[in-house]
């Protein structure tokens, strides 16, 4: 191996040191690089939409096509999930029975409200979305072998909110039982009183109570089922003046929300408060009835309100 002599000068006296000369550059080491480790997680497989569903009460993932022939009822906990008002017509009454009343009427900005979206712009968002023209379908049916007249709200419009066009189908309805002497079925889902009509959506918690106070006089029936949520200016007016007043497994009940009333009262509210099995065991609500079973019950509650007016 070649080598050079470097000189190194140490008090006035010269010496060499032998140096050890670097390789060639053509003989350098070359450094393989290794390829990177790539870690093996378990892919997750992807669910198309539309076939299955959690259920919120138990996890258990629900295949959408049990859960609609179960008219949405969890086959594993009995969850009650939401359901359309035309979904839950199709459950209760008899096939092309239903007469549809007022079906074209539709809500105006009376009052030209203005927040983040103006009351028109939310209104026509809901109509395109949810194919409804408000939050209630009203009209004429047969459940079994009574003539009825059925009212059923539906809680992806605005919240089921009641405003003007809410409470005058509703009054209509109601009207119109009375004067061809037919019961009356209210399926209620709502968190109250619709908050861009101000003063003109309370209104109608007084106007559809007057009807319903004509057709009590008449000595007709009027059976208030009441689904979750119900709440607020509905739950405070027509949904609470049933005859009978009969709610689904789990249902929200109440005026105010849980938070605003332990607020106001300064007290721990007790377990199970708002729910129909609470208001169940203090008297408020008189049955608690299935999803799957509603149909049934109700045709015998009607025969035998029917053979009592006779």
């Amino acid at each position: 191996m070649a080598t050079t002599s470097f000189t190194k000068k140490t008090l006035g006296l010269e010496s060499s040191e032998p140096g050890v000369t670097p390789p060639p550059a053509s003989h350098q080491t070359s450094f393989v690089k290794k390829p990177k480790l790539t870690s093996h997680k378990a892919r997750k497989r992807d669910i198309p939409e539309g076939l299955w569903t959690k259920c919120p009460e138990c996890n258990t993932m629900v295949f959408d096509k049990e859960l609609d022939e179960n008219q949405k009822v969890c086959g594993h906990c009995q969850h009650h999930f939401s359901i359309g008002a035309r979904e839950r017509i199709h459950s209760m009454v008899e096939t092309c029975t239903f007469e549809e009343m007022d079906a074209e009427m539709t809500s105006v900005d009376a009052l030209n409200f203005v927040g983040l979206a103006s009351y028109t712009s939310k209104l026509e968002k809901n109509m395109a979305t949810t194919g409804l023209k408000d939050a209630v379908i009203t009209g004429i049916c047969k459940i079994g072998e009574h003539r009825v007249a059925l009212g059923v709200m539906d809680f992806t419009f605005l919240g089921g909110s009641m405003g003007s066009v809410v409470g005058e189908k509703l009054t209509r309805l109601i009207e119109r039982a009375t004067e061809k002497t037919l019961p009356i079925i209210i399926v209620s889902s709502s968190g109250g009183a619709r908050m861009y009509e101000g003063m003109l959506s309370l209104m109608q918690m007084a106007k559809t109570c007057a009807a319903l106070a004509y057709h009590a006089k008449a000595r007709l029936a009027y059976l208030s089922v009441l689904t979750n949520p119900t709440t607020a200016g509905v739950m405070a007016s027509f949904a609470s003046v049933g005859d009978l007043i009969i709610a689904e497994p789990g249902a929200m009940i109440g005026f105010a929300g849980p938070r605003v009333i332990k607020d106001t009262t300064q007290a721990e509210l007790p377990p199970g408060f708002q729910t129909a099995e609470f208001l169940l065991d203090h008297g408020l609500i008189d049955a608690i009835v299935s999803r799957k079973e509603m149909k049934s019950r109700l045709i015998g509650y009607l025969t035998y309100l029917a053979n009592g007016q006779r």
